[in-house]
């Protein structure tokens, strides 16, 4: 679709999306997903249910997943990821805007899901729903209209899905750097793993790229400049072989949305991440 004036490729505005709401081409998910209940907020469906761009439907990164594994959240095949969001009323045709209520981090997992699987007709609400809200436009609540499902046909992208044996490799032989983007204390095992039964530290050569340095203080993402200097000034070159990592393969993909805005947009995301390598008996944990 054309925009006016023309928006960044993976990132929208809450007035860009307003203007475009009621195109049947433009689909909204709420992404929205937290790691622990808050006290005082329901689930992140409670929460779809209570307040909402309006049309917007709910994308559950715990229910697009690999039903398979012990591991959490994990991609599904091409094949369950189609049955998905086809339900959800989306098709290769569609115009994709993913946004957060909780934190601005399960919006970019969903946003690199699509592009896994072949569509790269998706972009991430700045801001996510505050930003919506604010800017004055309108919510909904109660129960969301099931929409009529579409075919949605994958191509998956193997490239931009990393292995244990892929960081293994990379770590090995230097010729990838490992970007893991969970916090400098946990990174550094200061800080206990969220995540049950997981021991703390880090992957042997690996580097800390925390995902709260690409947010600003209200939410939103940070601008091109801004990115470029928070690469700049932790010595990590952008456009060097990389693959991205952090507890559960969610918030990997803030900084690696950060990398793709400066148009480096074939890395991958290791996607057992912190979560597999740390629970694992053949790998090593500094």
């Amino acid at each position: 679709m054309s925009d006016t004036p023309p928006r960044e490729k993976w990132i929208v505005s809450a007035d860009w999306l307003a203007a475009r709401l009621d195109d049947p081409n433009v689909v909204v998910l709420d992404a929205s997903w937290t790691l622990k209940p808050e006290p005082g907020i329901g689930t992140p469906h409670e929460e779809f249910i209570d307040n909402r761009i309006p049309s917007a439907r709910f994308f559950d990164i715990d229910d697009v997943a690999d039903p398979d594994t012990d591991l959490p959240h994990m991609l599904p095949s091409p094949e369950l990821f189609a049955e998905k969001v086809g339900a959800l009323g989306i098709s290769n045709d569609h115009t994709v805007i993913v946004y957060d209520t909780f934190a601005p981090f399960a919006a970019p997992r969903a946003w690199w899901m699509f592009r896994v699987m072949g569509h790269d007709d998706v972009a991430v609400l700045n801001g996510g729903l505050e930003a919506w809200e604010l800017a004055g436009h309108p919510t909904e609540r109660g129960e969301a209209a099931r929409p009529a499902p579409q075919l949605f046909t994958p191509r998956l992208r193997p490239h931009l899905l990393a292995g244990i044996d892929d960081v293994k490799r990379a770590l090995a032989s230097g010729e990838r750097q490992v970007l893991d983007a969970r916090s400098p204390g946990r990174f550094a095992g200061e800080d206990e793993e969220p995540h049950p039964h997981v021991p703390p530290g880090h992957m042997p050569g690996a580097k800390n790229l925390h995902f709260e340095l690409f947010l600003t203080p209200e939410g939103g993402y940070r601008d091109v400049a801004e990115i470029e200097r928070i690469f700049a000034e932790r010595g990590i070159d952008p456009a060097a072989p990389s693959i991205f990592s952090c507890g559960s393969g969610v918030t990997a993909c803030l900084p690696l949305l950060a990398a793709a805005r400066l148009g480096h947009e074939n890395h991958p995301v290791y996607d057992g991440s912190w979560s597999e390598w740390a629970t694992r008996d053949d790998t090593e944990i500094v």
